[in-house]
């Protein structure tokens, strides 16, 4: 029951997230929350704080990326609770074509509600693909 819970509001907050809308995603994240998108690409980082993060989802919103979650595991107590998010982004192309599709998995700690930690692990040389295609567009 509350993995499909986490999941009806993670898939709310990012179609938002994908109608160019952070902030539902946003309030789900802790002041000081430590953000993590390993890679060799521009889309790599390490930060910390809702503020920092909320620039790196600005980019994220601009270029149009699409995210939906298809799996969620949250388990644990109020206090100490660790998510599992499964699921994929994609973007395409003013014309409809699909530029770019990837596969990730989100890993987090949450605590009293608020996510406090997280990871996002994809393809990275997708990622970098992704990074291609957008300077040869003018959005790099």
């Amino acid at each position: 029951m509350l993995s499909w819970l986490a999941k009806q509001v993670l898939a709310r907050n990012m179609r938002s997230l994908s109608a160019g809308d952070p902030a539902p995603l946003l309030k789900m994240d802790a002041e000081d929350v430590s953000f993590r998108f390993p890679g060799e690409n521009s889309w790599a980082t390490e930060l910390k704080g809702r503020e920092k993060l909320a620039e790196w989802l600005d980019r994220f919103t601009a270029v149009g990326l699409q995210i939906e979650p298809h799996d969620v595991a949250l388990k644990g107590f109020p206090w100490k609770q660790t998510i599992c998010v499964r699921g994929r982004s994609y973007l395409d192309s003013p014309a409809g074509e699909r530029v770019y599709e990837n596969r990730y998995v989100i890993w987090g700690r949450i605590s009293w509600g608020l996510l406090r930690d997280y990871e996002v692990y994809e393809d990275t040389e997708k990622s970098r693909a992704l990074d291609d295609y957008l300077a040869s567009v003018g959005k790099a």
